[in-house]
C-alpha cells in the first residue's frame, strides 16, 4: 500500500517533448515535436527542469490536445501544468478552445505558467475582440482550477483585467529562470569587429512587413562570421530537406531559402534541442533580432542580445525583464549590430532577476508547485541526465551530396516508404473484409504508399535535379 505522505506528485506537463527525448532531425521534424516553432521548448524544458523536485515526477503530453484523455489524465496524474506563449490571437483560437474542452473535463488543478495576448506595438487589443469570449472561457475554466493564472507581461495582464479578471499574475516566461535567482551576464568586449561571431534570429513576419532582410543583408556584408538561426518547422524542413509545403517557404528573402547567400555559405542552422542550441550560442559574441526566445536563447548562454520587438508579445517580455530592446519600426534598415551592442544595458535585468524569480516561484507555490530551486537540488540532477544524452547535431543547409551526408536522409525515406506500405497493405485487407456499403469510393482519397512516395519524392527529385 502506498504512504500518500512520500508519494510523488505526478506533474503532467503540456510540452512538444520530454527534454529527455532524443529522436534523429527526419523523425523530429516530421513528428514536429516543438509545435511548429523550436522556441516553445525554451520554455517547456525550463519548466520541466524547475517542477523536477525529489517530490514531483513530471511527464510530458506533446503538443496536441486531446480532450478525449481527460479521463485518463484524472486518473493518472495531480496537476496540469501549462506554458504557453501567445496563446491570446486568432490563428490560435481552435486549438485554445481544444484545450478549454478539455480542462473542463479535468478534476485536478489546471496551472498556466505565464500566457501572452498578441497584438502591435502600440497594445491595440481591437483585432483580439472577436476571440474574447474564446479567451473568457479558457481563462475562467483555469481560474475554476487554480490560484490565479500566469500571464507574460503588462499588456496581457491588462486585457484580462479589462475583461474583468482579477487573479492574473505577471511572471514572465519560464525560459529566463533555467538558472535559477542568479542571472549574470557581461560584454567580453568593448565593441564589435568585422571578426566578432554574431547570431541574428527573425520571422518571416518581421521579414515581410518589416524590413528585417535588409537589416541581416547588411550584417553579413560586415560580419563574415554572422549566423541565422531559425526556428520554425518550415525552416526546419528547408534546411533538411530543400523543400517545404508552407506557403511561406517562398519567401526568398529569408536566410533559410536554398537561393539565399547564407543558405549556400552553410551560415543558418536550426536546433531541435534547447541544450544544444544554448551550448552552440556560447561561441558567440553577440545575438540580435526579432525572435524573443531565439534571444533568450542566448542570454542564457551568457552571450548580450538585443531584440528587435515587432509586436506586443515580445515587446510584454522585454520590458517585464529588462532585456535589451528596440522596436523593430523605429530601428534604420542600415543598422549595423556594433550599435546595438554599443547601446545594450544589462543591469536591469541583471539586478532585478531575484525579485522576478522569487514573484515567479510565489506564484508556484501559491498555486501548489514546488520549484527545484526552492524544494530540490537546484536542477543538479536534471543537468547531469541531460549531459548523458546524446542529441541529435543542428539541422544546417542541405548542400552537399556525398553519401555520408545523404546516408540518414535516404535511410529514413526508406523506413518510413516501408511503414506506409504495410500501412497501405493493413488498409487494402480491412477493406477486402468490409462490408460493401462501408467501402470509399473509388478515387475518394490517396493511399498510404502514395502519400508517401509525395513525401519523400519531393526533395528525391530536387537533389537529382540540374542546377540551372
Amino acid at each position: 500500500m502506498t504512504d500518500e505522505s512520500t508519494r510523488k506528485t505526478r506533474v503532467l506537463l503540456r510540452s512538444g517533448k520530454s527534454p529527455f527525448d532524443v529522436a534523429s532531425l527526419e523523425q523530429s521534424l516530421h513528428r514536429d515535436v516543438f509545435g511548429t516553432n523550436t522556441g516553445n521548448l525554451i520554455f517547456s524544458d525550463a519548466a520541466h527542469k524547475l517542477l523536477t523536485t525529489p517530490r514531483a515526477e513530471v511527464s510530458s503530453n506533446g503538443i496536441r490536445t486531446i480532450p478525449s484523455e481527460a479521463a485518463r489524465i484524472n486518473e493518472e496524474y495531480d496537476v496540469f501544468v501549462v506554458p504557453l506563449a501567445n496563446a491570446f490571437r486568432p490563428s490560435f483560437e481552435r486549438p485554445l478552445a481544444r484545450m478549454t474542452a478539455l480542462i473542463k473535463k479535468l478534476r485536478i488543478p489546471v496551472v498556466v505558467l505565464g500566457v501572452g495576448a498578441q497584438a502591435d506595438l502600440k497594445y491595440d487589443a481591437a483585432r483580439l475582440k472577436p476571440m474574447e469570449p474564446t479567451v473568457r472561457e479558457f481563462v475562467t475554466e483555469v481560474l475554476n482550477r487554480s490560484a490565479s493564472i500566469g500571464v507574460r507581461g503588462e499588456f496581457t495582464e491588462q486585457y484580462l483585467k479589462d475583461m474583468g479578471f482579477r487573479d492574473v499574475e505577471v511572471i514572465g516566461c519560464p525560459s529566463m529562470f533555467m538558472h535559477g535567482e542568479t542571472f549574470t551576464l557581461e560584454k567580453r568586449f568593448e565593441s564589435l569587429t568585422p571578426e566578432s561571431h554574431v547570431s541574428v534570429n527573425g520571422s518571416h513576419s518581421a521579414v515581410r512587413s518589416h524590413g528585417l532582410d535588409a537589416i541581416i543583408r547588411q550584417a553579413h556584408q560586415r560580419y563574415p562570421n554572422l549566423r541565422f538561426v531559425g526556428q520554425n518547422l518550415l525552416e526546419g524542413e528547408l534546411l533538411h530537406w530543400r523543400e517545404t509545403s508552407h506557403s511561406s517557404g517562398s519567401q526568398t528573402s529569408m536566410p533559410t531559402h536554398p537561393s539565399h547567400p547564407m543558405y549556400r555559405e552553410g551560415k543558418v542552422r536550426l536546433y531541435i534541442d534547447p541544450a544544444t542550441w544554448i551550448r552552440e550560442l556560447r561561441e558567440f559574441d553577440f545575438s540580435f533580432g526579432s525572435r524573443i526566445h531565439g534571444n533568450i536563447a542566448a542570454l542564457l548562454a551568457g552571450v548580450p542580445s538585443t531584440v528587435l520587438c515587432s509586436d506586443s508579445r515580445t515587446l510584454e517580455l522585454c520590458r517585464y525583464f529588462g532585456i535589451p530592446h528596440r522596436k523593430i519600426s523605429e530601428t534604420p534598415k542600415d543598422i549595423d549590430p556594433a550599435e546595438l551592442y554599443e547601446a545594450a544595458d544589462f543591469s536591469d535585468l541583471v539586478n532585478g532577476h531575484k525579485e522576478r524569480f522569487l514573484r515567479f516561484t510565489g506564484f508556484m507555490e501559491r498555486n501548489g508547485l514546488e520549484n527545484t530551486f526552492t524544494h530540490g537540488d537546484g536542477g543538479a540532477a536534471f543537468e547531469a541526465a541531460m549531459a548523458k544524452l546524446s542529441l541529435p547535431p543542428a539541422v544546417r543547409p542541405w548542400t552537399d551530396s556525398d553519401p555520408d551526408s545523404l546516408r540518414s536522409r535516404f535511410s529514413w525515406m526508406r523506413s518510413r516508404m516501408e511503414e506506409l506500405a504495410e500501412e497501405n497493405n493493413r488498409l487494402r485487407q480491412s477493406l477486402l473484409t468490409a462490408r460493401p456499403g462501408d467501402r470509399p469510393q473509388a478515387g475518394a482519397g490517396s493511399t498510404a504508399y502514395q502519400r508517401a512516395r509525395r513525401v519523400v519524392g519531393r526533395p528525391v527529385r530536387r537533389l537529382l535535379r540540374p542546377e540551372q
